[in-house]
C-alpha cells in the first residue's frame, strides 16, 4: 500500500481515499510526512472501534496501521520520482498496488484503521459492502481534494479509487465466489445422488408446486464452485433434458465447507 501511494500517487499529487487521503492532502498542504498524520488521526478512530469491534481485529488493524504509517515515511523519497511517465497509467497502477495491499490485509481479518473501522462498524450494523462504504466516505475525500488541489487531479483519483475497491473486492471475495443451483426436475434422486457422490456437494431438498399443474416436486438446491459448473450441468442434463436450472452468483457463503470472512 505504501508503494503504491509513494510510487504512483504522490508524484502526481494525486488524492487517496480514507484517512490516508486526508493525510495526503495535508502533506501537501504542509510539506509533513503523510505517515505521521495517519497516525494522529486513527487515535480516535480506534478508541471508538475498540467499544464497536472485537479487539483481535482491532489489534491486528493497530499493527497493520503502524506499518503502513512507517513505510510511508521509509518510502517517502521515491514520491519524489515519477516512475510511469502519464497521468492515467499512474492512477492505475496505484489504484492496482494500494488494492492489492489493502485486500490482502483485510482476507486476514485486519486493516489499516481509518475509515476501514468505520466500514467495518457499518458492515457489522447494515450489512453493507465494505468496498461500497468505502467508496463514498472516500468520494468526499476526494472534494475535499478537488478544492485543495484541482478538479482533473480529483477526477483521476476517482479512477484510481474505483480500481482499487475493484481490487479490493477480488481479493476479499473473489476468490470464495460460488454458484448457487436450484434444479427442478423429476429426476431429483439421481441428479443428487450424482452432485453428492461425485462432485461431494451437499443437497437441500426444497419442496415446490406448480403453479399451472398443481404438481408437487423437490426443488435441488446446492451451492457450488466456478469449476463445479460445468460437471452439475452435465450430470443435470445427461439425467433429464427437461430439467429446469437456475444459476445465481452469490460471493458471502457461510457455514459448513465454506470459509467464513466476517469480522
Amino acid at each position: 500500500m505504501a508503494l503504491g501511494i509513494n510510487l504512483f500517487i504522490v508524484p502526481y499529487k494525486l488524492v487517496s481515499g480514507g484517512v490516508t487521503g486526508i493525510s495526503i492532502i495535508l502533506q501537501y498542504m504542509t510539506g509533513i510526512k503523510s505517515g505521521i498524520y495517519i497516525l494522529l488521526i486513527n487515535i480516535p478512530l480506534f478508541l471508538i472501534g475498540m467499544k464497536k469491534i472485537d479487539k483481535e481485529f482491532m489489534v491486528t488493524s493497530l499493527y497493520g496501521m503502524l506499518m503502513l504509517s512507517l513505510f510511508l515515511v521509509l518510502t517517502e523519497r521515491y514520491s519524489q520520482i515519477k516512475f510511469v511517465d502519464d497521468l492515467l497509467a499512474s492512477c492505475i497502477y496505484g489504484g492496482l498496488l494500494s488494492g492489492l495491499g489493502a485486500g490482502l490485509i483485510f482476507r486476514q481479518r485486519s486493516s489499516t484503521g481509518g475509515t476501514d473501522i468505520v466500514a467495518v462498524i457499518m458492515k457489522k450494523k447494515y450489512d453493507i459492502s465494505i468496498s461500497s462504504i468505502g467508496f463514498v466516505i472516500n468520494a468526499g475525500v476526494v472534494m475535499v481534494g478537488a478544492l485543495t488541489v484541482n478538479y482533473t487531479v480529483a477526477m483521476y483519483t476517482l479512477i484510481n479509487m474505483f480500481i482499487f475497491a475493484k481490487v479490493f473486492d477480488v481479493l476479499l471475495q473473489g476468490f470464495d465466489r460460488r454458484k448457487m443451483v436450484m434444479i427442478i426436475t423429476d429426476e431429483h434422486e439421481k441428479i443428487a445422488t450424482q452432485i453428492m457422490n461425485k462432485i461431494n456437494r451437499g443437497i437441500t431438498y426444497l419442496h415446490g408446486e406448480g403453479a399451472y399443474t398443481m404438481n408437487k416436486k423437490k426443488i435441488i438446491y446446492c451451492i457450488i464452485s466456478q469449476r463445479q459448473m460445468a460437471d452439475v450441468k452435465r450430470i443435470v442434463e445427461q439425467a433429464d433434458a427437461q430439467a429446469f436450472m437456475s444459476i445465481v452468483d452469490t460471493s458471502e457463503i457461510h457455514g459448513s465447507g465454506f470459509k467464513n470472512l466476517e469480522f
